[in-house]
Order: structure tokens, then C-alpha cells, then sequence
């Protein structure tokens, strides 16, 4: 099956998720689920799902087995696991009439027919906060699940472990304060309901950690082993003139079961990030050695060694072992960067989409801030051999992409995916960097491309989507 949630469409006053049916028009329960925002460990934005549609009209319901109305935003992609879909939004959808205010809110719904199952609700942050929230966006991470966890990062910057099964089993705990969580305001505690969530444990970076995120906080969870890979969504003050956390980690690693703080990096990263460090971690799996990948808000690529699975959770946080650095913009400024702030031809770059890993090689694309840098930006192809700083020896091609870009590359057959937010969709050798073709969408795409079925789908924001070929002849299906 193939989940379309648009961001917000310019046709409509809320946005729709769509369950696009497979051709045999049954939806195939757990045949291809992703429980993570792309492929397992690699990152890459492609599905093993097969019999998809050619086309389809959430409109007219062809090749639609069912649509659920959201909020009126919704930027988190869905993730399917064993029959339930888990998907962000705002709190002006149908299923949250408790808040007057402005909330985050995820659903879990059935797959099968698109009926809620339970609801995370989580208030904003407001007032001279609201810029680390930023009003009516919702809740925009996508969630990570394995067995009957699923992991997140919501809107206020805490790490949170939820049952899949909600409040239905009963409280789970150790946490058991969801009505607090979920109330705007302490002195008015709203009413716990059977189809809420059920919070297991909480791990609140901002408090622990001193970090400040901007804009939102935003994460796709890495689980190895034991362990969760979770980026800080570390950045810039209210008017984007200086880091706020300076010396505060980037990457940080939990403790699946209880939350607890494992290990976090000590790179100089801090005073460099651009806006925000919205790029969550990969991992590179060879023969003999296995390599965390972490794309950073400074426009730095970093290899860490993965912590052990035995560990001594008593023990104080370790610092993650830097393998390896490449900085995918070496040329770009790399002091007082801020100054440039509203150069559109001249500042230092950060990365939002995750690092690819495909063949052993690192996919990665990278540029100027969307809101106040520069307008360029690439895909890189590099391969992390050695050790230290790797810059000058391991790029293997770049391939300069027609404005800024917020998404994920999609590696298939050889070929590299992706769109950016000029609206175009680029289709690029993976091993020679060299274009095979590009389409105007005539749309603005902040998103990733998915590639299932031999097809390519995109969706860019003004609610249009596109089927091409997933092939080096450009083809356009629908």
C-alpha cells in the first residue's frame, strides 16, 4: 500500500490521508511495512511493496480504498506497522475537540479501514517559546516502531516510548500521568480517555540537555540494538543571530526500555549550525564494522562508532567515538556564518534530508537555508574510507540541484531520486553523478520521493502528485 499526505493542499481547508489500493484491491497487511522513515538502517526512500496503482483520485476514489481526514497540516510522513498507521498532524482534525488551543497531534489508525485506535495529543509551546513550535504545524516527526514500542520525538523536544496498543491494555507505566502530559494548563487537567495514548517513558532534551530547537524539533529515531539514535534539533535564537546551545550535543543515544541517557557526541558542531539540526542518522552496515551516519546542522557529515549493546547504564554518558568527518560544503563559510544570513548567493550550507547508505556509499544532499541562504545546493555521493578528516579524498560526484533541497535522496537500480524545492524531480547515475533526466512539477517540494513498484511517487505542496518510471528514460505515468 502507498500513504498520500500532503502537507496542506491549496484545493482544501483540511488535508486528507489517502490509502492507495493495491492492484488485487486488498491492502496487504505487514507485506512491506517500514516501520521507520525509510529502509531499516540504510535511510533509503525505496519500498520492496509491489501491485501498486498507475494513478489515483482521492476525489473521485479510484484506486482509493479509503481516505481520514487530519488536521489542516500534516508534514510528518506516515509509517505503517503491523496493521496501524501512525501519522502527525494539528489538532483541527475530527478527533481532538478537548483542546481550544493549538496542539500536536499523532494518530494511530487502523490500516485496514482508517479508524482511530488512539490519539498522542501534546500542547504547543507559546508565547516568546512558540518560535521553537511554530504554530499550527502540528506534530511533524515521523515515528519509529519495533514490537509494541513505538518511539518519537514530539513538538516540545521529548524523546517518548508509547505502547502500540494505547490506553487499551490499561496503563502500562512507569509513567502514569498522561492527563498532566496532555493538558495546556496544569491547573485544568483533561479527562484520560481510552483511545489515548499510553506513555511508557519520557526523556525531555530540552530540560536535560539545555537544548533549544527551532522552528520545531523534528527526528526519525534510529534503533540498534538496545540503543536509539536521536538527533537534538539543536538551534539558532528567536531572530537567527547565534546558537543557544552552543556546546550542547547534536546526536545523543537512549536507552530503548528506560529512556536513560547513553552516550552523546562532543564535535565542535554547535557554533556552526546554520538554523536547526533536522537530519536524523543512518547506519552503514559492512563485512566487519558497522558506522553511524549523522548528517549535522553545520553541513558536516560524521561516522560515529555505535555504542555496545552491553552497557553500564549506571554509569556517566560516554562521548561517541568520531570515526570519520566530511564536510560536504568545504568552501562555504565556516566562521561568524550568521552574518550571512539573507545572502542568497554566499553562506555556509546545513543539511535537512537523512545520509543515504547504498553499496557502501553515502548519499547525501545538502545546501543553502531554505528561508534565509544560499539558493544552491547538491547531491553527494562519497564513500567513507579512512579515518579523520576524509573530505578531500572521498567524494566520489556532485550534482547541483535547481534551488535548496529538504529531502531524502531515494536510491534504486542504480539511479538517485529526489526533488527539490525549485519543483523539480531529478533522476541521476548513482555511480557517475551524471543526469539522466529532470521534470517540472510546477509545485515547490519539501518532501521525499518514494520509490515501490518500479514507480517513483512525489507529491510536491500544492497537493499534486506525480507517478513516473523508477528508469533512466523519463517517464511520466500519471
Amino acid at each position: 500500500m502507498v500513504l498520500i499526505a500532503p502537507g496542506k493542499s491549496g484545493r482544501a481547508a483540511s488535508t486528507i490521508i489517502a490509502c492507495l489500493a493495491c492492484l488485487a484491491g486488498t491492502i496487504c497487511v505487514s507485506a512491506a511495512d517500514q516501520p521507520q522513515w525509510g529502509e531499516r538502517y540504510t535511510r533509503n526512500m525505496v519500498s520492496r511493496e509491489t501491485g501498486l496503482p498507475d494513478s489515483f483520485d482521492p476525489e473521485t476514489g479510484r484506486n482509493v480504498v479509503w481516505t481520514q481526514k487530519l488536521g489542516t497540516n500534516a508534514y510528518a510522513t506516515p509509517i505503517i506497522s503491523n496493521g496501524r498507521i501512525y501519522v502527525g498532524t494539528n489538532n483541527e482534525g475530527p478527533y481532538e475537540p478537548r483542546y481550544e488551543e493549538d496542539a500536536a497531534v499523532l494518530y494511530c489508525l487502523s490500516e485496514a479501514d482508517g479508524s482511530l485506535l488512539w490519539r498522542l495529543s501534546v500542547p504547543k509551546l507559546t508565547g516568546n517559546r512558540s518560535y521553537q513550535d511554530w504554530p499550527n504545524i502540528g506534530f511533524v516527526s515521523p515515528v519509529t516502531v519495533e514490537g509494541d514500542f513505538v518511539y518519537l520525538v514530539n513538538n516540545r523536544n521529548q524523546v517518548m516510548c508509547l505502547d502500540v496498543y494505547g490506553l487499551s491494555n490499561g496503563n502500562q507505566g512507569p509513567f502514569k500521568d498522561e492527563g498532566s502530559h496532555m493538558s495546556p494548563h496544569p491547573d485544568s487537567l483533561l479527562q484520560v480517555e481510552n483511545d489515548d495514548a499510553d506513555i511508557l517513558w519520557i526523556y525531555d532534551i530540552e530540560a536535560e540537555l539545555n537544548v533549544q530547537s527551532h522552528d520545531e524539533a523534528f527526528c526519525s529515531i534510529l534503533i540498534h540494538g538496545p540503543n536509539l539514535y536521536v538527533c537534538t534539533s539543536s538551534g539558532v535564537d528567536a531572530k537567527h543571530g547565534y546558537v543557544v546551545a552552543p556546546e550542547a550535543p547534536s546526536l545523543i543515544v537512549l536507552d530503548k526500555a528506560s529512556g536513560r541517557l547513553v552516550a552523546h557526541d562532543v564535535e565542535p558542531i554547535g557554533p556552526n549550525i546554520v538554523h536547526s539540526t533536522w537530519s536524523s542518522p543512518a547506519l552503514l552496515q559492512e563485512k566487519n564494522s558497522e558506522t553511524i551516519v549523522f548528517g549535522a546542522g553545520n553541513g558536516v557529515c560524521y561516522g560515529f562508532e555505535p555504542v555496545p549493546f552491553e552497557r553500564d547504564l549506571d554509569a556517566p554518558a560516554r562521548a561517541l567515538k568520531k570515526l570519520w568527518e566530511f564536510d560536504c560544503d568545504p568552501t562555504a563559510p565556516k566562521e561568524n556564518i550568521h552574518q550571512y544570513r539573507g545572502n542568497r548567493r554566499m553562506s555556509a550550507s546545513n543539511i535537512y534530508g537523512m545520509p543515504v547508505v547504498y553499496q557502501n556509499r553515502v548519499y547525501i544532499t545538502y545546501g543553502g537555508d531554505f528561508w534565509h541562504g544560499k539558493n544552491m545546493a547538491w547531491v553527494k555521493c562519497f564513500e567513507p574510507k579512512g579515518s579523520g578528516d576524509i573530505t578531500g579524498k572521498a567524494e566520489l560526484w556532485s550534482y547541483p540541484l535547481e534551488e535548496h533541497c529538504m529531502g531524502t535522496p531515494a536510491v534504486y537500480q542504480d539511479l538517485v531520486f529526489i526533488g527539490d524545492t525549485g519543483g523539480f524531480i531529478h533522476c541521476i547515475d548513482a555511480l557517475t553523478g551524471e543526469p539522466q533526466w529532470k521534470h517540472d512539477t510546477k509545485g515547490v517540494i519539501w518532501g521525499s520521493v518514494l520509490v515501490a513498484d518500479n514507480k517513483v511517487y512525489v507529491v510536491n505542496r500544492r497537493g499534486k502528485a506525480f507517478v513516473f518510471s523508477a528508469s533512466r528514460e523519463k517517464t511520466l505515468i500519471s
